[in-house]
């Protein structure tokens, strides 16, 4: 049977591989940017390996630089990002319909992304979205706030509530086993969207169990 309105009224977004189509612009960013910092570039065929947790974390895990080197290097790669990869860009087939259907219904919509808060309103922007966000929740430059578990509170109080107030009333919707471990650690329910980047065993790992194979589907899951 069809549900007549969505239940949460807080729904979360991912941003790459739940809204975005953004692997292209990521991997030449990335890429470049090891390059500028004279390092021999590793095997990136793996989107999962680098989409989804924070920047910094793939320098440190993926590149194995320094703390120092992954510190410049998010720099650079933010410099690159901003010029060029940000422009690669495309929504999914199917999302500005579901965002369409979901702000019909009175809810709150927020971006909840790793990715740097000001990339993340200029993604929002370039993709012909912004309108039916009421907030675009990113990371700070300094990484003090990059994981989900810190990033899903602060985008509850950017829509006017808290996860105290509101636990049971939020939903995120994300393509990786970061937002799974996110939603799990902060308590809030979870719809993987297996038309991402991400490993669908992953997330079911870190305790995710509804999945939409398309964009379209996630209405009746939230």
């Amino acid at each position: 049977m069809k549900s007549l309105m969505v239940k949460h009224d807080y729904i979360l977004f991912d941003l790459d591989g739940t809204i975005s189509k953004s692997a292209d612009g990521i991997k030449y960013s990335l890429e470049n940017a090891i390059k500028q910092m004279g390092k021999p570039v590793p095997d990136l065929s793996d989107y999962t390996l680098y989409i989804g947790p924070p920047l910094i974390d793939t320098f440190l895990n993926i590149c194995h630089f320094s703390q120092e080197e992954s510190l410049r290097g998010v720099e650079v790669y933010r410099d690159i990002y901003n010029t060029k990869g940000k422009f690669v860009n495309k929504a999914y087939d199917g999302i500005e319909e579901l965002l369409k259907k979901i702000k019909a219904d009175g809810k709150k919509i927020a971006v909840c992304s790793s990715k740097y808060e000001l990339f993340a309103k200029e993604i929002i922007e370039i993709l012909g979205l912004s309108q039916y966000f009421d907030a675009v929740c990113g990371s700070t430059l300094d990484g003090s706030r990059k994981d989900k578990k810190d990033l899903i509170p602060y985008a509850l109080n950017s829509l006017g509530t808290s996860l105290e107030k509101d636990r049971e009333n939020v939903v995120i919707i994300g393509d990786t086993y970061f937002d799974t471990k996110g939603a799990v650690q902060t308590g809030i329910d979870f719809v993987g969207a297996s038309y991402g980047y991400g490993d669908i065993e992953q997330m079911k790992k870190e305790g995710g169990k509804v999945f939409a194979d398309t964009p379209l589907e996630i209405y009746n899951l939230i």
